[in-house]
């Protein structure tokens, strides 16, 4: 496990270069964290990072957002809410989750039977103001 602790979200980029460095071949990351502690603006900084140029924006309703990289698409979930695990699979999960594309998943333990036993866990820590803990697994 690797943990990062930033004082300021204007480090957050070293946070995206560390998940990104840590994928090993996995494609669904899961961020766990409390309301406003940062993932969204994670998923931005990992978009961005791997040459995504779209806004990155939470897709609450949408439940999926889709951003190109230069390598890759990324898909960006957010289950928060979600009330049936049927809603996932009407969305189609698998096809996203086992694309080999990256899957960014704001809120998995909606979905935690859904999840692939690959899939990496990133818990967000939020502290005063801008300080976070990171916590790779």
């Amino acid at each position: 496990m690797r943990r990062i602790e930033i004082d300021s979200l204007s480090d957050l980029e070293r946070v995206a270069d560390e998940v990104i460095d840590s994928l090993d071949g996995r494609t669904v990351v899961l961020l766990r964290g409390g309301m406003g502690a940062g993932k969204t603006t994670l998923v931005s900084r990992i978009a961005a990072r791997l040459g995504a140029e779209d806004t990155v924006t939470s897709p609450t309703f949408a439940l999926v957002n889709q951003y190109e990289g230069t390598e890759c698409s990324i898909y960006h979930f957010d289950f928060y809410r979600i009330d049936r695990i049927e809603e996932v699979f009407d969305l189609g999960y698998e096809e996203y989750f086992y694309s080999g594309d990256l899957c960014l998943v704001e809120w998995p333990e909606k979905i935690e039977p859904l999840i692939p036993d690959d899939a990496m866990v990133v818990r967000i820590t939020a502290g005063d103001g801008e300080e976070r803990i990171f916590e790779i697994e």
